[in-house]
């Protein structure tokens, strides 16, 4: 029976949704195509809402005994409801409420005994430098002596001072150490004032507070206890800073008048009542708040942006007149008390950012920013609205709605504040930019009856933004400076090291333990020796002991030895790096590839001491709003009816096409040039058709000739759907028109919430449907030429849950018609049950098409509405939004109630435009083995579609989309995905040597997870397993993040699993992930940017990071790791050869090496070498590095620098140390001591420079073999420092008892081949071993260095060979090509150009006209084909043979000599350089070739000098053979391009960039079509 049918439980429920992502093996459901992915991600949420429902009616049962209290509390005080969420929100923050007292006195608790607020709030000062004038110098030495090293130098130097221990020089001994730690302090503070200076220009900002008006929470002598002794800022006192504000300011004569048609800026108080001022504000009218951030706005149907302008006239007057305000007017409700007396003293006053309090008043006026967090007490707008841009905040340049607290939108003057009186009841302060509770408290004036308001996020402007089209705001500063919420998402600078510096630490400990190894040696073979008797040092050392005891004598020479073998840990090492990363910040700050133009700034390097970190970078953390995307929205294309319009080719399409190894797409510089055709004569057709005075034919995006044939054609039914289409696009919407010309007023611009409303709208517009403004009552737009009024009646809002927007209007004709937008899994369920079916399939199927696009897609649908049905409809509608219990609930079933039925219209497609280069940039990283996560606040569909736009998601990737309300639900799904990555690519391995995925791999995994399953997933029982399934994959997509769980999510990986990760961002919500990240990257913004300020580095595009990463930060990480192990070699050979002397002298610390050898050595001997080889070596050449990314992989492995490396590099040294002492000491045993001259060499010092020389030499030219890219500075750095040492020995021959070294030694051959056996001998295994390694077990490296030293390389890229410089005679760049003075009067003939012959002419030969290289091609079928009958220059191209091709190469193709002679005369003058075939190069090289334009024509720059060529049309040229083409195939050599021409018409001139053979130098060969510059040589 029915009765006893069990009922499903809620929590089966859950389950049950939770299982519908999970297949029966326990694996995450999996989807691949952009449409598929949004749709599970819709279906996601609607299972999560779905949830909450439940637990929602669940929990009903449970608050039967707080209800009748909450109705008590409801009715006593009038407090708006918040939602779930935020009471969620607000119960788990941390720390103590906050009251802020307006007019009102302090609680007794809140005041100490002397009356004085006893809560202190932080200053609006701000500062994200790391030092002061007082803590540098202690913080700074405690991050430098944070070095082991550091801490062994300092107290070598202490031991140094005891004259015991025999050092010598110990008065100077200090001075290296001190050298160091000065040179690196005054890198870190020249690092840090950069960032102190950013801070004190914030700080100094102008704002505007009330004066004269006491902030009762702040205390009436604010000073502390040195300021208050010292008698510095007294309260009142007006600083030097605020006083030349204000002296600026007076000298302009600002007054400020506040009313609600805007601001008033009056030129002085004298000249106001002779003349009138003219407003400057604008105003909104009628716009009702909004709630929701998400797109679109939430009651367009009232309102409208006006220019208010109004003349004031007549004499002087008060503020409080100039408002309306009176203490005789009647009683209003808020917080005002009209019948309280005032001083009336309070004025409005400019000060600085710095200077400002909590509880103060501000006022805000248009495009300023907002200088603290304040509650927005009123507005210039009747209604209280205000509006926003968080440009700064997120990098969003859409305006965002703001609302006045109702309490206080009456407050209009200085005197208005006087009179009010509340209390402002506030959360503490929290990072969570999108969540604010608090309660306004006030009592009301004529009952004295306590009321409260709720205070929300919208209510509140956060720091940082700036107000736009909005005259004026008046706030209450609620938190400032470090309270504020976006310096809680900062955090503190960060002091970064880098990953080699922290490896260096153990590297010396290393060698710190091997120097207490020697030196224990040295002491007790010392002290064993010294307690022998009856040995030679009775007679010839007496006195020599520092004392009788042999165990203290063991202990003095364990000091002597320490300090004799200290250069072991070498302390020029430091500062060598130091010089080493300061000139790579240099190489990099000068890169011309990373110089953004339109903000004339290139890559600054603000952190210079990480530089090698960019080569080993794993993981990179992105923003997506600003970062990868331009925030810029286009109409690209629709489909109405089932037909679809649109012309354009997306990133997406390319991307796809490059994967599959397609080139049927144009290529994009075609593409383009083919758009603008086809606009302007879509354009001209539409002009015959109607008149569009608000069009904007350089804005138009919707490109379809055909589009304009059916609008055109009035006989065509599609006609009318096309008409319903725009016609809806221009009523359902919540966009604000804007005419910024007052000289034109037919210019509109369009402003809303989100940029798909305004592309919508202006879409519209420019096809012939503006929407021109609309208030209370109407909404204008034109149809064709034609005015149209419709009357707004309701708008249903838009939310992430409902994901539709609907507007129901009447039209002209007098029918009430319900609009409706939204995604099309939601339209689609509310279609009429009779809707055509083939209508559906064919919008759903283009609807798809756009998705897997990249597009964003909307569904446009209709129904109309009787009058009953909406009378009924919206009474019960109004009922719904005056609940007070489960209102959200309520509203949801009106709406269901009318949102039916609907009949589909169209669908739209727009793309958020991506930055420059960043698919290219995204695929270049993945090939480099990077893994990239995108962290972004928006919608989860948002975010997918950007991903497929930038080719971050792909078809070929199993997607999985984490979507979970509960811990134990993110648990099963998070388990679930692991499972299904297990199955396809087996158990994970974490071993560090095959760290970064094959991008060829046989199968890919992505994620899409949103901001409460990540919330679950951070969880310390969860956040390990999520840390195994996001690391597996190749692509994370984390949405709807806060700033601070960006944060959380880069450490979790950078902790979890020790790997390098780099954050960019461009706006302040990215400031805590670039912080906590290994490197930070800022992106510089048009307005300045707070992520910028503070990372590591900051440059203008997304697309800067390849260069930076793959060629700056290989190179640097390459060559810090080698200059380590060379440092570390060449004091170990120094070193050791000292350590071998000690058995022949009683191991008593006696020195081999004179003393100056020993203090030169690391100074002057060898240390520029090294550091040459840390600044300049390279073992590619960029270009390169970037066509080949996968060489990136060993950096991320850590191959480069590893301790293996650094114990070979001192087992290297130890043998080569044995080597240069021995063979010395043999020769000097074995064989005659003697010189040339008689005299002997069997002195210490000639035996000790011996080994110095043996020693510097092999050091140095062991530097040499490791170097790999030589230059003049390498070849006189290395051959200059060992010609020093003996330039020394001369030098100091003359002094003291050296100087018999030169004439003895010198002259002699036992020392110079000596020397040369010593070297030799060091050095052969180390060339064996380099040999045999990059012989039989090359690295990818070597083979690209070998392609490109040897092979092809070269000219695969597209770069000139030496040899071809050295050997090109390039005639055509002699004065009498160059210069027309230069030139006989027939050779500067004017007449008509004839073209050269190349083959024998024919009758009605006709040549297609060839392309030239600086106009594109053209291959619209609206351009008239033109043809010549002239024979044509004709330039072939010889067959290269085709070698593996490089990532993001260019066409490589060569160039073949013109076999025809001169023209200027018959004698034997070679030929000129042929015209370079034009390529019009793309990083993928996945377009097709394009065919030659037709009528291509070449612009010469004003700077060239013209160049003509012509001959004999009628007859052969002698000097020429006829051609052979029994070698063509139809025409064209066979295996050859296809021949091209020049036109009749060419001017030729010779480019920058191609040396006349059809080379392009190094520079030019980079460039890509958008950015070619210029025309090549004939």
């Amino acid at each position: 029976m029915s009765f006893f049918k069990r009922q499903t439980h809620p929590d089966e429920l859950e389950t049950q949704d939770y299982d519908a992502n999970i297949d029966p093996q326990l694996r995450l459901r999996t989807v691949r195509t952009a449409a598929s992915t949004l749709a599970e991600s819709i279906a996601s949420e609607q299972r999560a809402d779905r949830r909450k429902s439940i637990r929602r009616k669940r929990s009903r049962f449970f608050r039967g005994k707080h209800a009748d209290k909450d109705r008590k509390l409801g009715a006593e005080v009038d407090v708006v409801p918040v939602s779930e969420q935020d009471a969620k929100a607000a119960a788990q923050i941390l720390g103590n409420r906050r009251n802020i007292y307006v007019n009102t006195p302090l609680t007794a608790i809140e005041v100490d005994r002397q009356g004085e607020p006893t809560v202190r709030y932080p200053r609006n000062k701000i500062r994200t430098s790391k030092y002061t004038v007082v803590t540098f110098i202690p913080k700074n030495l405690y991050e430098q002596f944070r070095r082991v090293a550091n801490l062994y130098f300092l107290a070598l130097v202490v031991l140094q001072l005891f004259p015991v221990f025999g050092a010598a020089g110990s008065q100077i001994s200090f001075l290296p150490l001190l050298f160091i730690i000065t040179v690196t302090a005054v890198k870190d503070a020249v690092e840090d004032y950069r960032r102190a200076a950013l801070d004190e220009e914030v700080n100094t900002y102008a704002t505007t507070k009330l004066g004269n008006w006491q902030n009762v929470n702040q205390p009436t002598d604010p000073r502390n206890w040195l300021e208050k002794t010292l008698r510095i800022n007294p309260p009142g006192h007006v600083t030097k800073g605020v006083r030349k504000l204000r002296d600026r300011e007076a000298e302009q004569g600002m007054r400020v008048i506040l009313s609600r048609e805007g601001e008033r800026i009056s030129m002085s108080s004298t000249s106001l009542a002779g003349a009138s001022s003219l407003s400057l504000g604008r105003r909104l009218d009628d716009i009702q708040s909004v709630d929701s951030h998400s797109y679109p706005p939430a009651d367009p149907s009232q309102t409208s942006l006006a220019t208010a302008s109004q003349q004031l006239a007549g004499g002087p007057f008060s503020l409080s007149q100039a408002t309306g305000s009176s203490t005789l007017a009647p009683s209003s409700p808020g917080v005002i008390n009209w019948g309280k007396r005032i001083t009336g003293m309070s004025r409005w006053e400019r000060t600085l950012w710095k200077k400002l309090e909590v509880g103060d008043i501000v006022l805000l006026r248009d495009n300023e920013q907002v200088p603290a967090d304040i509650i927005v007490l009123a507005t210039s707008d009747p209604d209280g609205l205000c509006y926003v841009e968080t440009k700064n905040l997120d990098g969003e340049t859409n305006l965002k709605p703001r609302k006045a607290v109702h309490a206080t939108s009456h407050i209009l003057s200085e005197e208005d504040v006087e009179r009010s009186a509340f209390v402002l009841d506030s959360e503490p302060p929290h990072q969570n930019l999108y969540t604010y509770n608090g309660v306004l408290r006030y009592p009301e004036s004529s009952t004295g009856e306590m009321k409260a308001e709720s205070i929300t996020i919208n209510e509140m402007l956060l720091r940082g933004c700036s107000l736009r089209n909005t005259a004026w705001v008046i706030g209450l500063v609620a938190f400032t400076g470090a309270d504020t919420k976006i310096l809680l998402n900062g955090g503190e600078t960060p002091s970064k090291r880098s990953k080699i510096e922290k490896e260096t630490n153990f590297n010396v400990v290393a060698n710190f333990v091997l120097l207490l190894a020697m030196c224990i040696i040295t002491g007790i073979v010392n002290g064993i020796f010294d307690a022998r008797t009856s040995t030679s040092s009775a007679f010839f050392e007496v006195g020599e002991e520092p004392s009788d005891s042999h165990v203290v004598n063991a202990l003095v020479t364990f000091g002597s030895s320490l300090i004799a073998f200290q250069n072991i840990v070498p302390i020029s090492l430091y500062i060598s790096i130091e010089i080493v990363k300061t000139i790579q910040a240099y190489f990099i700050a000068q890169d011309i590839d990373m110089f953004y133009q339109p903000l004339e700034s290139g890559c600054v390097p603000k952190t210079w001491n990480i530089s090698d970190d960019l080569g080993q970078i794993e993981y990179i953390f992105s923003d997506k709003t600003g970062t990868l995307t331009q925030n810029i929205m286009e109409f690209q294309k629709c489909s109405i009816n089932g037909v679809t319009y649109g012309e354009a080719i997306t990133e997406a399409q390319r991307g796809a096409a490059r994967r599959e190894g397609r080139t049927d797409l144009a290529d994009p510089e075609e593409h383009n040039r083919r758009m603008v055709v086809i606009r302007e004569d879509m354009l001209r057709m539409l002009g015959r058709s109607f008149k569009n005075r608000y069009s904007q034919p350089d804005k138009v995006t919707l490109v379809s000739l055909k589009l304009a044939e059916d609008m055109a054609d009035r006989s065509s039914e599609q006609r009318s759907h096309i008409i319903a289409f725009f016609r809806a696009l221009s009523v359902c919407h919540g966009v604000l028109a804007d005419r910024p010309d007052s000289q034109n007023p037919f210019q509109l611009e369009y402003k809303a919430e989100s940029p798909d409303e305004s592309a919508l709208v202006a879409a519209a517009r420019d096809i012939g449907f503006p929407f021109t403004g609309k208030n209370r009552d109407s909404i204008d737009i034109e149809v064709m030429g034609q005015t149209e009024k419709y009357t707004p009646l309701k708008v249903l809002e838009f939310n992430s849950t409902r994901k539709r927007m609907s507007v129901i209007v009447r039209n002209p004709q007098g029918r009430i018609i319900l609009y409706c937008k939204g995604a099309d899994s939601v339209i689609y369920e509310r279609l009429a049950p009779d809707h055509d079916p083939e209508l559906k399939a064919k919008t759903s199927s283009d609807m798809e098409a756009f998705a897997n696009s990249g597009l964003r897609t909307l569904c446009i649908a209709y129904r109309e509405m009787g009058e009953d049905e909406y009378l009924q409809w919206s009474r019960v509608y109004d009922a719904a939004t005056s609940s007070v219990k489960d209102r959200d609930e309520e509203i949801d079933k009106a709406n269901a109630q009318v949102e039916h039925t609907l009949r589909i219209l169209g669908a739209t497609a727009l793309e958020d435009k991506l930055q420059e280069g960043v698919p290219d940039a995204i695929e270049t990283l993945h090939q480099a083995g990077i893994k990239l996560w995108i962290l972004t606040g928006d919608k989860v569909q948002t975010a997918i579609e950007i991903a497929f736009s930038c080719n971050l998601l792909k078809s070929d990737m199993d997607i999985m989309i984490l979507s979970a309300d509960t811990v134990e639900g993110a648990r099963v799904q998070i388990e679930a995905g692991l499972n299904k990555i297990a199955s396809v690519l087996g158990p994970p391995t974490w071993d560090p040597r095959k760290r970064g995925f094959a991008p060829n791999a046989k199968a890919s995994f992505a994620i899409v997870i949103d901001g409460d399953t990540l919330t679950h997933a951070l969880d310390p029982e969860l956040k390990e397993l999520f840390l195994n399934l996001g690391t597996q994959c190749e692509t994370v997509v984390c949405c709807r993040v806060s700033p601070a769980q960006k944060a959380l999510t880069v450490k979790l990986v950078k902790d979890g699993r020790n790997a390098m990760t780099l954050s960019i961002g461009d706006g302040a919500n990215d400031v805590a992930m670039i912080q906590e990240a290994n490197v930070g990257v800022g992106l510089n913004g048009l307005e300045g940017s707070q992520a910028a300020m503070s990372a590591d580095y900051a440059f203008g595009q997304f697309r800067y990071l390849t260069k930076l990463l793959l060629v700056h930060g290989r190179w640097s990480y390459r060559r810090i790791a080698d200059m380590h192990g060379n440092f570390f070699y060449k004091n170990v050979i120094w070193t050791f050869a000292l350590f071998w002397y000690l058995p022949f002298n009683g191991f008593d610390a006696t020195y081999l090496y004179e003393y100056t050898f020993i203090l030169l050595y690391n100074l002057v001997f060898t240390s520029l070498p090294v550091i040459i080889l840390g600044a300049f070596d390279q073992d590619i050449n960029a270009k390169a590095a970037l066509a080949f990314p996968q060489l990136y992989i060993r950096g991320i492995r850590g191959l480069e620098y590893t301790r293996t490396q650094f114990w070979l590099y001192m087992g290297d040294g130890l043998y080569q140390s044995g080597v240069v002492f021995f063979i010395p000491y043999l020769v000097w045993t074995l064989g005659p001591a003697v010189s040339w001259n008689g005299k002997g060499i069997e002195s210490l010092t000639d035996f000790g420079t011996t080994v110095a020389v043996s020693a510097i030499f092999a050091a140095n030219t062991y530097v040499g073999i490791n170097t790999q890219y030589w230059t003049v500075i390498t070849w006189l750095v290395i051959v200059g420092s060992s010609l020093v040492v003996l330039v020394w020995i001369i030098v100091y021959s003359f002094f003291t008892a050296f100087e018999r070294e030169v004439q003895i030694l010198f002259g002699g051959v036992t020392f110079w081949a000596t020397v040369v056996l010593a070297v030799s001998v060091a050095l052969l295994p180390r060339l064996l071993a380099k040999f045999i390694s990059t012989t039989y077990f090359p690295q990818d490296s070597d083979i690209v260095r070998e392609m490109w030293v040897k092979g092809d390389l070269k000219d695969r890229l597209g770069i000139k060979h030496h040899r071809d410089r050295r050997n090109s005679a390039d005639l055509e760049r002699t004065p009498m090509f160059q210069k027309p003075h230069m030139r006989s009067v027939s050779e500067l003939s004017t007449a008509s150009y004839e073209p050269a012959l190349t083959r024998s002419p024919g009758v009605g030969d006709k040549l297609p006209i060839a392309p030239h290289a600086d106009t594109p091609p053209n291959t619209s079928p609206y351009v008239p084909t033109r043809e010549v009958d002239e024979p044509q220059y004709v330039v072939s191209t010889p067959t290269v043979a085709e070698p593996p091709t490089p990532t993001n190469a260019s066409q490589f193709a060569g160039m073949a000599p013109s076999p025809q002679p001169s023209y200027y005369s018959a004698s034997d003058i070679p030929p000129p350089s042929p015209m370079a075939s034009p390529v019009y190069q793309h990083p993928s090289q996945a377009y097709a070739p394009y065919s030659p334009p037709p009528s291509a024509t070449l612009q010469v720059p004003h700077s060239a000098y013209e160049m003509r060529v012509r001959s004999p049309s009628h007859e052969s040229n002698p000097y020429r053979p006829h051609a052979d083409t029994s070698h063509l195939q139809d025409g064209h050599p066979a295996g050859r391009r296809e021949l091209t021409s020049a036109t009749d018409d060419s001017y030729v001139t010779a480019g920058d960039d191609d040396d006349g053979y059809g080379h392009y130098s190094e520079q030019g060969a980079d460039r890509h079509a958008s950015t070619y510059s210029g025309p090549r040589v004939m």
